[in-house]
């Protein structure tokens, strides 16, 4: 086979784009709290904090749910088309509002796109790539979900830093336009997004199991030649769901209960192994550990160069490695680590230490379950129902993460930051051990194979 690697990039990196602007919408609010929480008088209530912080992974919710059904009739290009001009709208909508109100309205218009662009972005890879590169290529799609976060953690701290002196106090200017500007600064990507994504064409096994077989033979040539094209036309016909109709009952049968079981589960260990807190409340987790708010911003950043390192280390290795053993590497590590910080919280150690635990908290995660998990989910579903699976697998990841991000100052409250990491680090060992038992290896499977092997 002769990949039209170009090609194949393009479209790869136009959808991955869903990946950039997830992961800036996603962070950029936690660089922006710290001059959106005194302008909305927020800093009495932990309750309102959390909501503000949370409210986008109400939107994440509702367009991962619909946008799975949506793209199983209308197609994945659609569904990124309608992600792309969700993000603009928000992107100038939260950052022109004075009312904490409308701020929340446009933020979960934002987590709407979210949940759009984590469910599509995958699938749309996996039905594109050859089997041999496709943990790679899906891979890429978390590479420009940490680019995104980087992305925004820079632009927070070129922002943060012209509106806080030296002293550390933030100015009134700042409390009135540097998290503004955090949100415009969006628009860039987002606007690029939606140009692009006009460009590529239809999801070639979408379109194969939809009848529009001439269509999806011409996208299969031009990404491989004629001989792909063959081999992949011929995949899809012998597999049982490309001859039946998308039907919503198919979900539930039990030939695919233990698919989604694991679909699911994994979803949520993603976020419940914490590290979007470190993501989201880095402030508060760094000022605890004794640094001033000039140092919390640039720490911030160094954090989201290290997420981008790592996940290069996983885009090497997900196709030599295999799935199972990032996860094992993850769910340990990480494990380890929050244990130590936990530690570190409770004798009042801060610092370097802290910040050396927190990267390597970030690297463990960005080279294991952070890519690897949105490779298995897109890969590990049968084909008439990858659309519903997927939106149901990430309905309960942003729940779990709507779930952390909005209790966390509440356990911070309650048990105090050494506690809350513990927890972290015991849902790390459940999830080890939950990996062990239930997860199949897919490396260097068609996604044919896959389903043939898992509803057997």
């Amino acid at each position: 086979m002769r990949t039209n690697t170009f090609y194949l990039l393009f479209i790869i990196i136009v959808s991955a784009m869903g990946g950039l602007l997830f992961g800036y919408d996603f962070v950029v609010i936690g660089g922006a709290k710290i001059f959106y929480e005194p302008f909305f008088n927020l800093s009495g209530s932990a309750a309102l904090r959390g909501w503000a912080m949370s409210s986008a992974l109400v939107g994440c919710l509702t367009g991962a749910l619909l946008s799975g059904a949506w793209s199983d009739r209308y197609g994945r290009k659609k569904m990124l088309i309608a992600a792309a001009a969700l993000f603009v709208v928000s992107a100038y909508g939260t950052g022109a509002v004075d009312s904490f109100t409308w701020f929340i309205l446009f933020r979960i218009l934002g987590g709407f796109g979210i949940g759009i662009a984590s469910n599509i972005s995958p699938i749309y890879i996996a039905e594109a790539s050859p089997a041999s590169v496709r943990g790679r290529y899906v891979s890429l799609n978390q590479l420009t979900i940490v680019l995104g976060i980087l992305t925004a953690q820079c632009v927070n701290w070129l922002i943060g830093r012209q509106y806080t002196p030296d002293n550390g106090i933030i100015t009134a200017t700042g409390i009135e336009w540097a998290w503004r500007w955090m949100f415009w600064a969006e628009l860039i990507p987002a606007i690029l997004f939606l140009v692009l994504a006009l460009l590529i064409p239809e999801s070639p096994r979408w379109l194969a199991i939809n009848s529009k077989v001439k269509e999806a033979e011409t996208v299969f040539r031009r990404i491989g030649g004629s001989l792909h094209a063959e081999k992949e036309l011929e995949e899809i016909r012998r597999i049982p769901s490309a001859q039946t109709k998308t039907d919503r009952k198919a979900i539930a049968h039990p030939s695919v209960r233990k698919i989604l079981l694991i679909g699911v589960v994994l979803a949520i260990f993603q976020q419940w192994c914490g590290i979007n807190v470190i993501f989201n409340y880095a402030d508060e987790i760094f000022t605890a550990a004794g640094y001033t708010v000039s140092e919390v911003l640039m720490n911030i950043v160094v954090t989201g160069v290290t997420n981008v390192i790592f996940t290069f280390v996983a885009i090497y290795t997900v196709d030599r490695w295999g799935r199972r053993a990032l996860m094992f590497i993850g769910s340990a590590g990480l494990a380890l680590i929050y244990s130590a910080m936990g530690a570190c919280y409770f004798f009042h150690i801060g610092g370097m230490p802290m910040l050396l635990l927190v990267v390597l908290a970030i690297a463990c995660f960005a080279m294991s379950l952070g890519p690897t998990v949105w490779v298995i989910l897109s890969e590990i579903f049968p084909a008439r129902i990858r659309g519903m699976a997927m939106a149901l697998s990430t309905f309960f990841l942003w729940t779990a993460c709507f779930l952390l991000t909005y209790t966390f100052p509440l356990l911070n409250e309650y048990l105090q930051a050494s506690g809350t990491f513990w927890l972290y680090g015991g849902i790390c060992v459940a999830g080890f051990l939950f990996i062990r038992i239930m997860l199949p290896e897919t490396k260097g499977k068609s996604l044919e194979e896959i389903e043939r092997e898992l509803t057997q």
